[in-house]
């Protein structure tokens, strides 16, 4: 008998290990040896066999773990998401155009660079680099005498720094960007031979426009029987399952509702096995939601101005009935919040068309949880439409209850909960 207790102790500690691994993965998809993240890389190493049969089966993603670095070559469910982007390490603004081209420069330096180079090395090579005529056809420009292209260069740096690239060895980036200085950084180039998780060369790749090139970088090879069929859609699924907040059915292919619609409680299974997710289901999608919160990069609700704009946001549309809404209208309510949640907010979001920007923020938030879409009306002014989701934050009316009384089991509006954020990306 103790020998059996002995034995599931065991499993359950292992099955617990295995878990935070994957987890871990999920949140961080490059692990270091060293560093920050060490236990974590140890735990996933310790448990690498498993891992990469499990994500090779259900998602087709490889999983390359060795003494240096642990990397799970993670490809997006969509290659059309645009809703979660590289940020800025400091500001929480989202990369532009430019930046995007200057983390893919840097990385072409960085290829051909020493073991060490210093920022102001880096920049120089990056400009030369950028003055590729394609790039210029492209309307792409980089140079050093702008405050404004200095600080992109700086945002870069810092995202490469929080990948694991590089390491800093002497120096601020700030005094660069202020013109007062410069900075030294190790190159880690085992982290730099695993970042591109791409399925073909980008130098491969023949296609002429921006979204035939991307989806030419990832295609896989058509399946040409029932099991691989099956196989590609179960990869495409749990994919999806494990990046969107929610799955909506008529987002999907028809193969890929009916296989969902067979098979929703062996993918939803085998994730919450693995992971902890837990699903919620409902007729026009599924969401795996996360209970411990930490396998998101948006929450909701959150703290601030902005988590509290989007909270009542949520709230005010989903108490609308799912009907389109025009964003003017949107402001407007925001201006009424602001007055009365002056003593609470900042005090910049009572200045006169702070509302715009506070819509803009909610609106992003909210479409990039899968809880609302943009729509135009027929005029051509913006509209907001909301998802069968953001009814989990409509709020009903409050019923008291006599000592005793039971709650009213018909005819009575309850509140759907405001849930912890679905995961994202």
């Amino acid at each position: 008998m103790t020998e059996h207790r002995l034995g599931d102790a065991l499993a359950a500690q292992r099955a617990a290990e295995v878990r935070r691994a994957a987890r871990a993965l999920l949140r961080r998809p490059l692990l270091q040896a060293a560093g920050s993240h060490a236990d974590e890389f140890r735990l996933v190493r310790r448990h690498a066999t498993e891992l990469r049969a499990w994500f090779e089966r259900n998602t087709g993603w490889p999983l390359l773990v060795d003494s240096e670095v642990a990397r799970l070559r993670r490809t997006p469910g969509r290659a059309d998401d645009a809703t979660h982007p590289a940020r800025d390490q400091r500001t929480g603004l989202p990369f532009s155009r430019r930046r995007y081209v200057l983390v893919c420069l840097c990385l072409a330096v960085l290829e051909r660079a020493e073991q060490q180079i210093a920022l102001g090395r880096l920049a120089e090579q990056v400009v030369l680099a950028a003055a590729d005529p394609a790039l210029d056809a492209a309307g792409v420009s980089f140079g050093l005498a702008d405050r404004e292209q200095r600080t992109d260069l700086v945002a870069v740096v810092r995202l490469l720094l929080e990948w694991g690239v590089l390491a800093k060895v002497a120096g601020d980036e700030e005094a660069f960007l202020k013109s007062a200085g410069d900075a030294l950084f190790d190159v880690d180039r085992r982290v730099l031979a695993v970042l591109l998780a791409s399925r073909r060369g980008p130098s491969t790749v023949r296609a002429d426009g921006f979204g035939e090139r991307l989806a030419e970088l990832n295609a896989e090879v058509l399946p040409d029987s029932d099991e691989l069929r099956n196989r590609a859609l179960r990869h495409s699924l749990t994919r999806r399952l494990l990046d969107d907040p929610v799955v909506y059915l008529d987002g999907l292919t028809d193969s890929e509702s009916a296989y969902l619609t067979s098979q929703r409680g062996a993918l939803t299974r085998r994730i919450g096995e693995l992971t902890g997710l837990v699903p919620e289901v409902r007729a026009e999608g599924l969401a795996m939601v996360d209970p411990d919160d930490d396998l998101t990069d948006l929450r909701m609700p959150e703290s601030g101005t902005d988590g509290h704009v989007a909270l009542l946001t949520a709230e005010y549309l989903a108490g609308r009935g799912g009907g389109p809404v025009p964003l003017a209208e949107l402001h407007r309510r925001i201006v009424g919040w602001a007055q009365e949640h002056a003593g609470f907010w900042r005090r910049s979001a009572t200045a006169p068309g702070a509302e715009v920007e506070l819509a803009g923020q909610a609106v992003e938030r909210l479409v990039a949880l899968g809880l609302l879409e943009r729509a135009q009306a027929p005029d051509g002014s913006a509209l907001v439409r909301p998802r069968p989701a953001l009814d989990r934050y409509r709020v009903g009316e409050t019923v008291l209850l006599e000592p005793g009384q039971s709650a009213p089991k018909k005819n009575t509006k309850t509140t759907a909960g405001r849930t912890k954020g679905a995961r994202t990306r």
